[in-house]
């Protein structure tokens, strides 16, 4: 199983920016992460084509199973 973080801004025009990190570390908590995207927007780490990230929507762990089948 893959798990994936994803940190979701608002852009200066009011679109979605996200950021995607894979294989984040398991004892993370709210306050860390809300902590890191707070660091992210008042430093302005990252460049969008919606402008700079201006506010936090929502950060979300998303996790993946892949099964291959075994076919020739």
């Amino acid at each position: 199983m893959t798990t994936r973080l994803q940190l979701i801004f608002r852009t200066a025009n009011d679109s979605r920016k996200t950021i995607s990190m894979d294989a984040p570390r398991a004892d993370l908590t709210d306050m860390d992460v809300e902590d890191a995207m707070n660091t992210i927007i008042s430093k302005n780490i990252f460049d969008s084509t919606g402008g700079d990230l201006v506010g936090i929507i929502e950060a979300r762990l998303v996790s993946t199973e892949v099964h291959r089948f075994n076919i020739s």
